[in-house]
C-alpha cells in the first residue's frame, strides 16, 4: 500500500507543527512547508526524528515559489492538501481602527493563498487516493455565529476562505476531490494567546480524525475539530 501523504503550510509552529508531528506518528509522509526552514528549529528536530517528514521552503504569498514547488513535486500524489498558514493581522481591528494595508495582507495570506495553493497542487491531489483539500478556518468566520463584531480583517478573511472552499467542493467534484473548512478551536498558540481553551495536541488530535475520515460526504462542510458542524 502506498504511504499516504499530507502537505501542510505554516508547519513550523503551533497547530501546523503539531499536525506534522501527529501525522508523522501515524505513518504518513509529511510535506512540511514554511517560509524559513533554516529558522524552524522545532520542525527540523521533528524531521530528524521522522524520516517521513520532508521540509520545503514556501512563502504562501510567493506564487512563483509555489509554482516551482508544485513542479518539484509533480509526480507525488498528495492525499490531503492542508492550508494551515494564516495571520491575525494588527490587534487594532475594531471599527475606526482598521488599516487598509493590514486588511489586504490578512486577505492575501488567509483567503487568496489557499486558493492559489489549490490551483497549484490540484493534479497531485487528483492523483492521490483520498483526494482532499482542507483549510484551517475559524468559527469567527461564521456569520451566523457572530455576536460580538469587530476583528474585521480576520473575520472577513475566514468568511471569504469558507466561500472559496465551498466553491472548490463544487468545481472539483467531477475530479473526485473533496474540500472542507475546519475550525481548530481556541488553541493555546502564539495566535490563540494565553487565555485559549485547549492545547494544540488536543485540537490536532480532533482535526486529524476529521481529516483522515473526510471524503465526498463531508465535502463543502464547515467542521469543528470535534467533528461537529458549524453554521455558515
Amino acid at each position: 500500500m502506498t504511504t499516504p501523504t499530507i502537505l501542510i503550510t505554516g508547519a513550523n509552529r503551533g497547530i501546523g507543527l503539531e499536525l506534522c508531528a501527529q501525522f508523522a506518528d501515524d505513518g504518513w509522509a509529511v510535506l512540511a512547508c514554511c517560509r524559513n526552514p533554516e529558522q524552524a528549529g522545532d520542525l527540523q528536530a521533528l524531521a530528524g526524528r521522522h524520516s517521513s517528514v520532508e521540509i520545503h521552503a514556501l512563502d504562501v504569498t510567493d506564487y512563483a515559489q509555489m509554482t516551482a514547488l508544485s513542479a518539484q513535486l509533480h509526480d507525488w500524489p498528495i492525499d490531503i492538501l492542508l492550508s494551515n498558514a494564516g495571520i491575525f493581522g494588527s490587534r487594532g481591528t475594531g471599527f475606526g481602527a482598521v488599516e487598509a494595508a493590514d486588511w489586504r495582507e490578512v486577505l492575501e495570506v488567509n483567503t487568496i493563498a489557499p486558493l492559489m495553493l489549490a490551483q497549484a497542487f490540484v493534479e497531485q491531489v487528483a492523483a492521490s487516493r483520498q483526494k482532499l483539500m482542507a483549510v484551517i478556518s475559524s468559527k469567527v468566520g461564521s456569520i451566523a455565529d457572530n455576536g460580538s463584531g469587530g476583528h474585521y480583517p480576520y473575520r472577513s478573511s475566514k468568511t471569504a476562505v469558507n466561500q472559496v472552499f465551498k466553491c472548490l467542493s463544487i468545481d472539483l467534484a467531477d475530479r473526485g476531490i473533496s474540500a472542507i473548512c475546519l475550525h481548530p478551536g481556541w488553541v493555546l498558540t502564539d495566535m490563540g494567546g494565553p487565555n485559549a481553551e485547549i492545547s494544540a495536541s488536543e485540537s490536532v488530535a480532533g482535526l486529524k480524525a476529521v481529516l483522515q475520515s473526510a471524503g465526498p460526504a463531508q465535502s463543502g462542510r464547515f467542521i469543528e475539530y470535534n467533528g461537529e458542524p458549524i453554521p455558515w
